[in-house]
């Protein structure tokens, strides 16, 4: 189910799926989705909810996977990749393909005012905090704490606004 707010800005090139499934897919108000977003139920049957005012550039492709929510004032800049599930792979007598997924790991969860780099890949489980900075080609899992910034290594937290 599609719940998209009459405010947000969709691009005719983008690639919102429905799914079969009912999964709801919400974007907020004064959103806006750039051409080459791809939206696409896979591989389970989470939500995805995009909060008010979140800009989600050329390229960035989100599953809906285990579910995904992002806040606020949130940036997605190019290429951005957000996958919430992962294949099963253990019976190595069994093609991947046909091994389904892996529980969930809770789904992806961006805090608001939040800024991703381009060609950034966040993995099921993750918990970005609010006024997080995330380098460009970084690979996120697990938690990154408030107003933090992340290169692919240990974050480094800054106060509020790098104060």
């Amino acid at each position: 189910m599609l719940k998209i707010d009459p405010t947000a800005r969709i691009s005719p090139l983008a690639d919102i799926e429905q799914s079969v499934r009912g999964t709801l897919i919400q974007i907020g108000a004064r959103s806006m989705i750039d051409s080459f977003v791809k939206i696409k139920p896979a591989g389970g049957a989470g939500e995805v909810i995009i909060g008010e005012d979140v800009a989600i550039n050329s390229g960035c492709v989100i599953y809906t996977g285990n579910g995904v929510r992002i806040g606020h004032a949130s940036m997605l800049a190019a290429n951005c990749t957000l996958a919430p599930t992962n294949h099963a792979f253990e019976d190595v007598t069994r093609r991947i393909r046909d091994q389904g997924f892996q529980p969930s790991r809770g789904g992806i969860v961006i805090g608001q005012d939040v800024w991703l780099g381009a060609n950034v890949v966040v993995l099921d489980g993750a918990v970005i905090g609010d006024g997080c900075v995330v380098a460009a080609g970084s690979v996120v899992r697990g938690e990154l704490e408030p107003y933090s910034i992340y290169a692919g290594a240990p974050a480094k937290r800054l106060g509020p606004r790098g104060g």
